[in-house]
């Protein structure tokens, strides 16, 4: 049986939920497309959170790797393109750290490119009714820490294992603290990981169709 690890992470800058994680967590155990899923949380420290990803990984052995991060303002599922070898933190994260201007990878390449299907992904979303996009930035932070680690350790150690990042927004218990802030329900963000698991699963080379940005 194939095994796709969903991964969330834990609440940071004065939240105290994390819908990456509230999601993720819903699915573990199920099975989809006959695929066991198996959710792990990931912290918000920078300095730490790939090492307990590639635990996570180390530990179910999984077919592809599925990591979920919250972007409070985004108002759909954002299918992140690429990660970039670079932490400029915003924010402090949960330890306190800041790094600017700090490699993810110390000499590691200047980017890579998400693995998952990420445009077939984006039109089943869609097609679900789900409101989705393919999204040209992960930020700087944690999440783009979190894609860039990810590529760079199935590029060295897990070349036939695939995988990518996932941005979703606040909850709408979230947002009704950040008056004007995009939300999406909870069962709404549980039913797209779903999606994006099975499209994932059975997609292996993306469609081609315009999903670029002008800016």
């Amino acid at each position: 049986m194939a095994t796709v690890l969903v991964t969330g992470i834990e609440p940071f800058d004065g939240e105290t939920i994390n819908p990456s994680w509230e999601a993720a967590r819903r699915l573990d155990g199920e099975t989809i497309d006959g695929a066991a899923i198996a959710a792990r949380q990931l912290p918000c420290v920078i300095g730490k959170v790939n090492g307990v990803l590639h635990d996570a990984i180390e530990e179910t052995s999984p077919d592809v790797v599925i990591c979920l991060g919250q972007a409070g303002g985004r108002s759909d599922i954002s299918v992140e393109r690429v990660g970039i070898n670079i932490v400029d933190a915003r924010i402090p994260d949960n330890d306190g750290h800041q790094p600017v201007d700090e490699p993810v990878v110390p000499g590691g390449p200047a980017a890579y490119f998400s693995t998952l299907p990420i445009k077939a992904v984006v039109a089943a979303l869609r097609a679900h009714g789900i409101p989705a996009s393919v999204s040209q930035t992960a930020g700087t932070y944690n999440c783009n820490a979190i894609l860039y680690g990810l590529s760079h350790y199935i590029a060295r150690h897990r070349p036939a294992m695939r995988g990518g990042f996932i941005h979703v927004p606040y909850l709408p218990e979230m947002a009704a603290r950040h008056p004007g802030a995009p939300s999406l329900a909870l069962d709404t963000l549980v039913a797209a990981v779903r999606v994006i698991v099975a499209t994932s699963l059975a997609v292996r080379e993306d469609v081609r169709v315009s999903a670029g940005a002008l800016h």
